[in-house]
């Protein structure tokens, strides 16, 4: 860091004057005339900062001071204040824009070679040939093979100036090395995974957070599965944890009447805003069923409330996150930012689905395993509510705030150890690299099947998951999954289907028995 721990004492006091000097910065009231007015608060902080750098008797990093200070108070404010470092913000933007500068490749380090999981469809690389399994060995004079192969920064080879061009150097094995010329453009990050027909008038849409072009991408989605002919529509915001709240109420406007509110906010002087429905709204007739689970937060769950509190559809899964406050980000200057809290959301019946923070960021992180613990996440009956923060929608239908939007319907979840092991295989990698392998055997077939033939001709046998069972043990996990032979080559085929195809093809194959979507199946049967 640049500094000993003996002058932390020292830094923390200095936390005090620098949120002075940060409060001083984010006025909002007439941010052109006073944002960096004179204050004699600042002068000061910035006095005690020069004293510091030029005559303390140890040599200080004060960027370092200022890091830590800013740090410490915005930690002290609410779980969701952050700040976010020079070195951190061009990723964190890129993901929330929705696409980047790039030769349009998905990739991983395998071995000591950056090796081409699949190509982005009509990205770049597809444009110059560079097909699933070929290794990337050099961008221009760069190296980007070899024993000490460092992953960070990988990316940043790959990327430039939008139509600039980088000169690759290609192995493949029916080729051998061979150059390509790729014209660097914009890359899609898809926000919307999946979108397709579950069955007949039943569309299914997974949307994996909300970027700038995620209501563009969902309504080209929603407008398909309308000429598909959907009546009735799934939208999954499972393990979805939020992002812009413009795009949530343009998603929620397709399903709302004109004029219905949709959200409110309020800021520390009362002042709210309320944002409602318009007459854009295609989806406003057939049912709405969102899938929401524990990971389910922000604009996730100012989507799913305004369902719900206008009786709009029906929440399926288990209690969301409950975060219900409104960032806004802030550059300080000097390439890095800070995301500041500034207002409260509120759903239609007046609801804050905001979870305590008074105990420390710490308690409120891990609130997911009190819910393990208490068996929330078994039992709709473990959910505990608030008397006192009772709500009715017009329909009089009860819902609560205080912590999360609690469903209409209750799918527990699978906490068996089998399901966790399967999910963190799949999560950590492991379940991708034993895939990478198997399709690298048998490349040039694989790359010539379309979605459809891998669907049907493809299947996991025993001996394929028993294999993969070898090669978790080879690296120090042991699995037992007697009884879950067929979880676990669903998994292993979705994770094959993701890597040929893309995250759509993922989810089709992962939905199939899905308890959540078996329900909702189920709801319409019933009606």
């Amino acid at each position: 860091m640049g500094y000993s721990k003996k002058y932390l004492p020292l830094f923390l006091g200095l936390a005090i004057g620098v949120g002075v000097f940060l409060g001083s910065k984010l006025n909002f009231s007439n941010p052109s005339a006073k944002l960096f007015s004179y204050n004699s608060k600042k002068e000061k902080l910035n006095r005690l900062i020069d004293y510091i750098d030029y005559e303390y008797v140890d040599e200080i990093n004060t960027d370092s001071i200022v890091e830590v200070a800013v740090n410490q108070i915005l930690e002290n404010l609410d779980p969701h204040s952050v700040y976010i470092p020079t070195e951190e913000l061009e990723g964190i933007t890129e993901s929330m824009q929705g696409d980047f500068i790039g030769i349009g490749v998905s990739y991983y380090p395998y071995r000591d070679t950056i090796s081409v999981i699949n190509t982005i469809k009509g990205g770049p690389s597809e444009k110059s040939g560079i097909k699933a399994g070929d290794r990337i060995l050099m961008a221009d004079m760069d190296t980007l093979y070899g024993e000490r192969l460092v992953r960070e920064g990988l990316a940043n080879k790959l990327k430039g100036e939008l139509n600039s061009q980088v000169q690759l150097k290609i192995f493949r094995k029916s080729k051998g090395v061979f150059n390509v010329l790729v014209k660097r453009g914009r890359v899609p990050l898809q926000s919307v995974d999946a979108s397709y027909m579950l069955e007949d008038k039943l569309g299914y849409v997974k949307v994996n957070r909300f970027a700038e072009t995620t209501y563009k991408e969902f309504k080209v989605a929603l407008n398909k599965l309308i000429t598909k002919g959907a009546k009735n529509i799934v939208i999954d915001l499972r393990d979805n944890g939020g992002g812009f709240i413009a795009p949530a109420l343009k998603m929620a406007d397709e399903f709302l009447k004109d004029d219905v509110l949709i959200m409110f906010t309020k800021n520390k002087k009362g002042a709210i805003e309320n944002n409602y429905a318009t007459s854009k709204g295609v989806f406003e007739k057939g049912k709405v069923y969102v899938l929401i689970n524990e990971n389910s937060a922000s604009a996730s769950e100012i989507f799913a409330g305004a369902i719900q509190d206008n009786d709009r559809g029906v929440i399926v899964g288990r209690r969301s996150y409950g975060k219900g406050l409104v960032q806004r980000e802030m550059a300080l200057g000097d390439g890095s930012a800070v995301r500041l809290t500034i207002s409260r959301y509120y759903t239609p019946t007046g609801r804050s689905i905001q979870k305590p923070y008074d105990n420390g960021n710490k308690e409120y992180f891990n609130e997911y395993l009190e819910r393990y613990k208490n068996g929330e996440l078994q039992s709709a009956d473990s959910i505990q509510v608030a008397d006192s923060l009772r709500f009715k929608t017009p329909k009089g239908k009860i819902v609560y705030g205080g912590g999360g939007i609690i469903p209409d319907i209750f799918v527990r979840k699978d906490t068996t150890r089998v399901g966790e092991t399967l999910d963190y295989m799949l999560r950590s990698g492991r379940m991708g690299g034993y895939v990478f392998e198997k399709l690298d055997k048998d490349r040039e077939y694989y790359n010539s099947l379309s979605e459809d033939e891998f669907e049907q001709k493809i299947n996991i046998d025993d001996d394929f998951a028993e294999d993969f069972l070898k090669y978790a043990r080879r690296r120090g996990v042991e699995i037992e999954l007697k009884d879950y032979e067929d979880q676990l080559k669903k998994y292993l085929k979705a994770t094959m289907a993701q890597q040929l195809f893309g995250a759509g093809a993922f989810e089709r194959i992962i939905n199939k028995d899905d308890v959540m979507i078996n329900k909702v199946v189920s709801l319409l049967k019933k009606e």
